[in-house]
């Protein structure tokens, strides 16, 4: 065992196109398929809206395989060792910068020769500007993210941070820390602790209060310049109903924006959940637009392909969010020397 993974895990991981990284094991690279789309002429991921361009984008994990839910609607496989955080070894914010970085300059490499890419796209993603906390697993599990978050953002990328929000004390650390991401997403996937234990398979047994804990951060926060979203996975038949209730909770943590995803029925998710879990773009838009009338917010992009709606609190929140997404755009990001 390296880190809590087994090797054959390790092997799993890595026959899936993942790039493992540092000396515990505990970190994982993979390239985002919006960022070979990206790459060959076609089309953005959905958080252009946000400033960020896929093509300069690494989405990377801290806590590979190890999570403390087991929602069925996740794509992932569930290892035995998926709960167990004790006795592991940490590496060090520095290391995983630096190596993230190098893995995805290896990961992208073969699109220097790619006819559909061009030179200009590829130089750009070499020189990477973002930093997408979220590929596996709880991130705040990681003990020294507060220091990893730091560190990405002094080699000048941005942070987006997508949390389940059990671990509250993570991100009261971050406040007291200073690392403030660039974009926090709290992950809600029920309105009450009942349907939370239920559907998340949660081993934490008091996760909706921990959850709305994490929600209640939601304005300090925002006061220190991150952008916060309310992210909702829905599957119908299962947590794909109380608009009202999600209505509820919005309010009362006041994000800058809610997001609501339509579950897509892939990868090991397949095993759980009929394909009938997976909603129609028309049905998620009407339930989207369901919460956000609940919670007062006014919907901003609708995107069929991610099977995604986005609604922002009000018109000066999106006015400003465009104003930082273009900020965002020039950032120069790692600078990329060729050996």
């Amino acid at each position: 065992m390296r880190g809590g993974i087994s090797l054959d895990r390790l092997s799993r991981y890595i026959k899936a196109g993942y790039r493992i990284i540092g000396p515990n094991r505990h970190t994982g690279v993979e390239v985002c398929r919006w960022t070979k789309s990206r790459l060959r002429g076609s089309r953005n991921c959905y958080k252009s809206i946000y400033g960020i361009d896929s093509r300069r984008c690494i989405q990377m994990t801290p806590t590979l395989d190890l999570c403390n839910f087991e929602c069925p609607w996740c794509w992932r496989p569930f290892g035995e060792n998926r709960h167990k955080f004790q006795g592991r070894e940490w590496d060090e914010p520095r290391v995983l910068v630096d190596e993230m970085i190098e893995a995805q300059r290896e990961l992208l490499s073969g699109f220097g020769g790619n006819a559909k890419t061009s030179r200009e796209a590829y130089l750009l993603a070499m020189r990477p500007a973002h930093v997408a906390i979220s590929l596996d697993g709880e991130p705040t599990y990681y003990p020294h993210l507060p220091e990893l978050i730091k560190e990405i953002k002094r080699r000048g990328m941005t942070v987006f941070l997508v949390t389940n929000g059990t671990v509250p004390h993570r991100l009261r650390e971050l406040l007291e820390k200073d690392a403030i991401p660039t974009n926090l997403f709290i992950s809600v996937y029920a309105t009450n602790e009942v349907d939370y234990v239920k559907f998340t398979k949660s081993v934490v047994p008091d996760a909706f209060r921990r959850v709305l804990e994490s929600l209640s951060m939601m304005g300090e926060f925002s006061e220190r310049g991150c952008r916060t979203v309310f992210r909702m996975t829905v599957a119908k038949n299962l947590n794909m109903k109380d608009p009202s209730g999600y209505g509820e909770l919005i309010r009362s943590s006041m994000p800058h924006f809610v997001e609501v995803k339509g579950y897509a029925w892939l990868g090991e998710s397949r095993l759980r959940l009929p394909q009938t879990a997976s909603p129609y773009y028309h049905e998620l838009e009407a339930f989207a637009e369901s919460v956000a009338g609940e919670a007062n917010y006014v919907i901003k992009m609708r995107d069929r392909v991610s099977n995604i709606v986005v609604a922002a609190r009000d018109e000066e929140v999106w006015r400003r969010n465009l104003e930082i997404a273009k900020e965002i755009a020039h950032l120069p990001g790692v600078p990329f020397i060729k050996r």
